[in-house]
């Protein structure tokens, strides 16, 4: 073993007193579940007879993205139930709104184990699962050792290595080595990514494409779709989707440039986490624009300018009103969101220069013609005022973008096929309590 593993290993375990406060001072934040906090010990293990396949997604994003998956999974192996782990409550939280009825009963969720040895010891000896994937970048070094100390057979799925990320684990290459090594099939995103990640060690390194270029289109309840159309009425719609800290201020600024050439718009911020909703609208306010809150049952009135949607999963409603939407996370240095989103339901897509997290959806929709592309915050309005005043210009942006988000329809089914293969070929050996037979 190369020197990097065993320091953290030894790190993580000297350090796992003080993880106590800090997951206390995460749940006072709303980012942790107070009743759930021994799952992050790896504690609260419930594993059910028959094969189970773990499935870790750090976020909502990655979570999402891979729920075709395990439904085609389901579907394969009438036998096989699931674990899925996430590290945010807003991905536990959406999750369990789009899990299908039919699925619901053979997934359990649980809250992933902080990487301290004895954790994720204890997290992998109770669920005992049969086989796992990990989705897009979650490198744990101390679970992924111990799995692999099991034999258990893992996947990296949608693999994700930026530029910035290959760098940082460069410092460490004996560590990125031993994290990789855990994988038995690695399927990146994108080819710059399956470069990257060959580059830190990873073996077996396969590129068939993006999960979140095949997502479904995200949903909306029609009943309140059609309240919201019947209270924007033929306003103008701005929708700022899941922005991050300094993106509102330029989504206010934009609207207060464009409001006396665009009568009765209404500019729609969408906070990519929710319980930021009360500041946005004062900051709103306070720019002299009324402001309201989906979160306290507010419409978007005539005479609301701001409409804050802080609420989850209801991004679907407002790409299907919007008659534009800028990507948040782009014109602050985070990365970016998932730009299909918009695209796969028609409304014209913008998005600013940090796009790093999402390059190849990025190119493809620009080489389209698809999307527009801003060099910074103060070319937000004039792009703005370009789409919404001109019908054809959207019409052709959104078309165009429709062309890159209908891809990989069969990518789901094709990754599912590989995972399923990672199962023991003859099943778990089950005791009559559901636990595998051995140490």
């Amino acid at each position: 073993m190369t020197l990097g593993p065993v320091v953290w290993r030894i790190g993580a375990t000297l350090v796992a007193p003080a993880l106590a406060p800090y997951l206390r001072a995460r749940t006072r934040r709303g980012k942790e579940i107070a009743s759930r906090l021994h799952e992050r010990r790896g504690e609260g293990a419930a594993r059910q007879p028959g094969p189970l396949f773990w499935l870790h997604a750090a976020s909502v994003g990655e979570s999402l993205s891979a729920l075709p998956v395990l439904e085609a999974m389901a579907e394969r192996h009438a036998a096989l139930r699931f674990l899925v782990t996430t590290g945010t409550v807003t991905a536990a939280e959406l999750l369990g709104q789009r899990i299908p009825p039919w699925l619901a009963p053979r997934v359990a969720h649980r809250f992933s184990p902080l990487d301290v040895p004895a954790w994720v010891g204890r997290f992998l000896r109770d669920w005992r699962p049969d086989a796992g994937a990990f989705v897009e970048s979650e490198l744990w070094p101390n679970l992924l050792a111990a799995a692999r100390q099991r034999g258990l057979g893992l996947a990296l799925v949608n693999a994700r290595m930026s530029a910035r990320s290959a760098r940082r684990w460069q410092r460490a290459p004996g560590l990125a080595r031993a994290a990789l090594d855990a994988f038995g099939l690695v399927l990146a995103r994108s080819p710059a990514d399956a470069e990257r990640l060959a580059a830190l060690g990873a073996s077996d390194v396969r590129c068939w494409g993006d999960l979140k270029m095949a997502a479904p289109p995200l949903p909306a309840d029609p009943a309140a779709l059609a309240q919201l159309r019947e209270a924007i009425g033929q306003r103008p719609v701005f929708l700022a989707a899941s922005t991050h800290p300094g993106e509102e201020a330029d989504a206010i600024a934009a609207h207060r440039a464009l409001a006396p050439a665009l009568g009765g718009l209404l500019t729609v911020i969408a906070p990519r986490h929710p319980a930021r909703g009360p500041e946005i609208a004062a900051a709103a306010e306070a720019a002299g624009l009324p402001a309201a809150r989906r979160s306290a049952g507010a419409a978007p009135g005539r005479e609301i300018a701001i409409y804050v949607a802080d609420t989850l999963g209801e991004l679907g409603l407002f790409y299907r009103l919007a008659g534009a939407a800028l990507i948040g996370g782009s014109l602050v240095p985070h990365g970016g969101q998932n730009p299909l989103e918009a695209a796969r339901l028609g409304c014209p897509v913008l998005f600013g220069p940090h796009m790093e997290n999402f390059e190849e959806p990025r190119a493809r929709l620009l080489a389209a013609g698809g999307a527009l592309a801003l060099e910074a915050p103060a070319a937000l309005a004039p792009a703005l005022r370009d789409v919404l005043s001109d019908r054809d210009r959207a019409r052709s942006l959104a078309e165009a973008a429709a062309t890159v988000a209908d891809g990989h329809a069969g990518l789901p089914g094709r990754v599912a096929e590989a995972l399923l293969g990672l199962l023991p070929p003859d099943g778990p050996a089950e005791t009559p309590l559901g636990r595998r037979a051995g140490p």
